[in-house]
C-alpha cells in the first residue's frame, strides 16, 4: 500500500515536539522567530499595497508575501492585508508565478469575496497548460518549453482554487498527472525539466503536485453502486511517490538542497513541507523534518531586523527569503488533531485511506481553525511520540496485531492523558474480537470494561446533535476522569471516507443522511476527547520531567501518600505523580515523583507528612480508619482531597467522614486573604482562579465548558492554628492529570496545579 496514499482533503503536516522540556522552549523561539519575521514583512510594505517586484514577475512577491503572513495568523481584516489584496486584485494574469501565488493568497484570505477572479484565474491555469508536445500537461512562464516548478505552482494554485468554489476540468488534471508520472526519474526523483538530474526541491514538487492530482482523480476507497453503499472494494496503487519518498529520505538536509547545495535551499524547504504535510509524514529518511529545520531557520534568522536570506537567485531577496522561512515555520501552528496507528496484519489499518483526512477537513470547517493529522508507527512510537495526538485513531477488519510492549506503551498513553478512538470495518467480526481482546490485555482491571455508552453520555451532543434514525453503537471504558476508549463496531470511518467521495460521484438522500451522522458522531468524540483545547505550546501542568537519574538518595526526599479507600481513590492515576512532578520541577523540592500508596489503616500511614486524597463515588470508612486518620492529623499530618469532576457523591461522603473524624472541628470555607492562597509560602497569588463551569447543550447546539473567573473555593478544617484538611469540591485532580472532559466542572489545568502547590507548601509549614 503506498504510504502516500492518505488523501489529501485536510492538507495535514506531521508536526512534532521534542521532549516536552526542550520543547517549552523552541515553540516559544519558534513563536518569537515568526513575530519577527512577519514584522520585516509588514515594514517593507509600500504605501500601495505591494513588495518589490522580482524579474518582471508583477504581483509574485506581493502574492508570496501576503500568502506568508496569511498563513502565519494575521487575520484578512489586518490593515496590511487588505491593502495586500487591493493591490493583487487589480492584477491580471500574465504568468504562472505570479498568478499562482495571486490566487493562493486570495483563497487563503477572503475566498467567498473574490470567487470571480479565482475562478478565471483557474480558466486561465486551464487555458496555458501545454496541450501538446513532449511536455504536455506542464506549465510554463508561459512562453517556454514547460518546467517543473512552475507546474507545481499552477497545479498549487488549482487545487486551492477548486477548493473554494472553481470547478477544473478533469482533463487537467489527467494531463498533468500523466506529465509527473512520464517525467520522474528511474531512482525515483524530478528534475527541474524532464531528462534533468534529481534535485530536492524538484523531488518534493513531484510528491506534493501528484498527491494534488491523484486525490482529485481518484474515487475514494468507500463507493457508491446503483445507489448502494460499498464499503469495501479493490484500492487503487501507485508507487510514484512511494519513490520519490525514498529518494528524498536518503538523501535528506536541512542545510542544503540535495543534489543543488546552497541553491534554492529556502524553496527546497518549503517543499519539504509539502511533501511532508500531504503524505502525513513525520519522519523523512529517519529525519524529522519539521524540527530539523524549524532548528536552522531560528539559528538563521537576523537578529536585529527578523528576516531571512538564502544564497543565490532570488533567495538572497530578504522578502522571498523571509516568506519562504515563514512557510514553513508557520506550519507549527497548526495543532495536531488525532494520530492514525498503523498495525497488523498487512495494510488492514489502511482499509480507508483517506477516513481520517476527511474527518480533520470537516473539523476545520466547523471549528474554523487549521487543523492537522499525522500517520503513527505502532512499532517505532514512544509514549511521548503517542502523546503529541491527542487522539489515536485505528481500524481495520481483521484483528489488530500489537506486541506486548505496543499494548504496554499504548496504556501509559492512556494513562498520561490519551484517548483511543477505533471502529470495525467491512464488517469486520474478526477487527470486532480482535480489539475487545486488546482492551482485555490493555486494561485487565474488572472496572475498565467496554460499556456501551448510555444516551445521556457527552459523546451524543458535545458538538452536533445526532439523527436518531442514524444512531451507531459506541462502546467505552472510562479511565480516571472520563471515558477515554471509545469504539464503533460499526463502520463509520467508511461513511468519513465518502464525505468527499471523487470527482463525479452522486450521493443519495439516504447515504448523504449516513455520511453527516459519522461527521457528527466523529466531531462529537473528537470535542469531547479534546475539550477543543489544541495547543503547540506545552502548559505548565503538560510537562512531564522525571527525576534526574543522579538523584538515587531517597531519605532526604518528600513523598506525599495516595490515600487508598473504596470511593474510587485512583479516579485519576497520574494527577499526584504530575503534582510531584511540579513541585520537583516549578519549586526546586526534593521529591519523589512515583506515587505511594498506602491504606488508611497501615502503620506506613505516619511516614508521609501529607497525603492526597479523591474519588468520584460514595464510600463509608471503618471506626479504625476514622481513629487512624484522626491519630495522623493530631500528629501533625496533612490531608490534601478534591472531588473528581465534582462529584456530588463523593463530596457529601468525605464532608460526612471529617464531621464523623472530628466532630469539633468543622470544614469551613478558607477565606481569599488567607496565607494559603498567597505567595507567603513560596507559591502563588490566588485570590482570583479560573473554572470551568460545563452547561448542557441548547435544543441542537454544542455543548460547553465556559471558563469563568472565581474567587478559589476551598473548605478547611482546623486543629489548632492550622488547616489539617483542605477540601476542594472542584476538581484538582483531573487538570493535574489533563483528563479534563467537557463534562468536569473544575479549575483549569494551569490554576489547579497552582492550588495543589499552594496546599502542599502550606503542609510543609512548621
Amino acid at each position: 500500500m503506498p504510504r502516500w496514499a492518505l488523501g489529501v482533503a485536510g492538507l495535514v503536516i506531521a508536526l512534532t515536539l521534542a521532549p516536552p522540556a526542550r520543547a517549552a522552549v523552541e515553540a516559544d523561539a519558534v513563536r518569537k522567530a515568526i513575530e519577527r519575521g512577519v514584522a520585516y514583512l509588514q515594514r517593507e510594505q509600500r504605501v500601495d499595497g505591494s513588495w518589490p517586484e522580482w524579474l518582471g514577475n508583477e504581483g509574485g512577491v506581493t502574492g508570496l508575501c501576503t500568502l506568508a503572513l496569511l498563513n502565519s495568523g494575521v487575520p484578512p481584516e489586518d490593515p496590511s492585508i487588505q491593502r495586500a489584496l487591493e493591490y493583487l486584485r487589480r492584477l491580471p494574469p500574465k504568468t504562472t508565478y505570479a498568478t499562482a501565488l495571486q490566487t493562493m493568497a486570495l483563497c487563503e484570505a477572503q475566498p467567498k469575496r473574490d470567487l470571480i477572479q479565482i475562478r478565471k484565474n483557474a480558466e486561465w491555469f486551464e487555458r496555458t497548460q501545454l496541450k501538446s508536445g513532449e511536455n504536455r500537461g506542464a506549465w510554463s512562464y508561459p512562453g517556454s518549453n514547460g518546467d517543473n516548478s512552475n507546474t507545481q505552482f499552477a497545479l498549487l494554485a488549482l487545487h486551492e482554487a477548486e477548493r473554494v468554489g472553481a470547478n477544473v476540468a478533469t482533463g487537467t488534471w489527467q494531463a498533468a498527472l500523466h506529465y509527473w508520472h512520464k517525467t520522474q526519474n528511474a531512482d525515483g526523483s524530478w528534475g527541474y525539466q524532464p531528462g534533468n538530474g534529481g534535485t530536492g526541491s524538484m523531488t518534493c514538487a513531484g510528491i506534493a503536485s501528484v498527491v494534488i492530482a491523484s486525490g482529485q482523480l481518484h474515487p475514494s476507497d468507500a463507493k457508491v453502486v446503483d445507489g448502494r453503499l460499498q464499503c469495501c472494494g479493490e484500492q487503487l496503487r501507485g508507487n510514484s511517490v512511494d519513490r520519490a519518498l525514498d529518494w528524498l529520505g536518503r538523501n535528506f538536509s536541512v542545510h542544503v538542497n540535495p543534489q543543488r547545495g546552497d541553491s534554492w535551499l529556502f524553496y527546497y524547504l518549503y517543499g519539504v513541507e509539502r511533501a511532508g504535510r500531504m503524505t502525513a509524514q513525520r519522519f523523512l529518511g529517519g529525519h524529522d523534518w519539521y524540527r530539523e529545520g524549524t532548528d536552522m531557520f531560528v539559528r538563521r534568522q537576523d537578529g536585529i531586523s527578523g528576516y531571512w536570506v538564502g544564497v543565490g537567485h532570488a533567495e538572497n531577496n530578504p522578502q522571498i527569503g523571509t516568506s519562504l522561512a515563514l512557510l514553513f515555520l508557520s506550519k507549527g501552528r497548526r495543532p495536531v488533531l488525532m494520530g492514525k496507528l498503523t498495525h497488523g496484519p498487512g495494510d488492514d489499518w489502511q482499509t480507508h485511506r483517506s477516513d481520517v483526512a476527511n474527518l480533520t477537513s470537516y473539523v476545520e470547517q466547523r471549528w474554523q481553525r487549521p487543523l492537522t493529522w499525522q500517520v503513527v508507527d505502532a512499532k517505532a512510537a514512544s509514549v511521548d511520540d503517542l502523546l503529541q495526538a491527542p487522539v489515536i485513531f485505528f481500524n481495520g477488519s481483521e484483528p489488530p496485531e500489537f506486541s506486548d510492549d505496543q499494548v504496554r506503551r499504548l496504556r501509559e498513553y492512556i494513562n498520561q492523558g490519551g484517548f483511543i478512538f477505533a471502529d470495525a470495518c467491512c464488517d469486520g467480526g474478526g477487527f470486532d474480537r480482535g480489539f475487545r481482546e486488546l482492551m482485555k490485555k490493555m486494561f485487565p482491571e474488572p472496572e475498565h470494561e467496554l460499556r456501551l455508552l448510555p444516551p445521556d453520555h457527552p459523546v451524543w451532543h458535545a458538538e452536533e446533535p445526532v439523527s436518531a434514525n442514524e444512531l451507531k453503537q459506541l462502546w467505552g471504558i472510562d479511565v480516571g476522569c472520563r471515558t477515554s476508549v471509545i469504539y464503533c463496531p460499526q463502520d463509520i470511518s467508511c461513511l468519513w471516507e465518502l464525505s468527499r467521495p471523487g470527482r463525479d460521484v452522486k450521493l443519495t438522500d439516504d447515504i448523504r443522511a449516513q455520511v453527516l451522522a459519522a461527521n457528527s458522531i466523529g466531531i462529537n468524540v473528537l470535542a469531547y476527547a479534546t475539550n477543543r483545547e489544541l495547543k503547540f505550546k506545552y502548559e505548565m501542568p503538560q510537562q512531564q520531567v522525571a527525576a534526574a537519574p543522579t538523584d538515587t538518595v531517597e531519605r532526604a526526599k518528600l513523598y506525599i501518600g495516595a490515600l487508598k479507600h473504596a470511593g474510587g481513590w485512583d479516579a485519576a492515576p497520574r494527577a499526584l505523580v504530575n503534582l510531584q512532578e511540579l513541585l520537583q520541577r516549578e519549586k526546586g523540592l526534593r521529591i519523589g515523583t512515583d506515587q505511594r500508596e498506602v491504606s488508611i489503616a497501615d502503620e506506613t500511614l505516619f511516614d508521609y507528612p501529607l497525603v492526597f486524597m479523591h474519588g468520584r463515588n460514595a464510600f463509608r470508612l471503618s471506626d479504625a480508619e476514622r481513629a487512624q486518620l484522626k491519630k495522623f492529623v493530631e500528629r501533625g499530618g496533612m490531608i490534601l482531597a478534591d472531588s473528581v469532576c465534582a462529584s456530588a457523591a463523593f463530596t457529601e461522603a468525605f464532608r460526612r467522614e471529617m464531621a464523623a473524624i472530628f466532630p469539633m472541628h468543622a470544614l469551613e470555607r478558607i477565606p481569599v486573604t488567607d496565607p494559603l492562597l498567597t505567595d507567603k509560602y513560596g507559591g502563588f497569588d490566588l485570590r482570583l482562579v479560573n473554572r470551568r463551569d460545563p452547561s448542557a447543550p441548547r435544543e441542537g447546539g454544542r455543548m460547553e465548558a465556559a471558563v469563568h473567573q472565581v474567587e478559589p473555593e476551598l473548605e478547611g478544617l482546623k486543629v489548632g492554628e492550622r488547616y489539617a484538611v483542605i477540601f476542594s469540591r472542584y476538581d484538582l485532580s483531573c487538570a493535574l492529570e489533563r483528563h479534563e472532559s467537557l463534562a468536569c466542572q473544575g479549575y483549569t489545568r494551569e490554576d489547579a496545579a497552582k492550588i495543589a502547590i499552594n496546599a502542599v507548601l502550606y503542609g510543609l509549614q512548621e
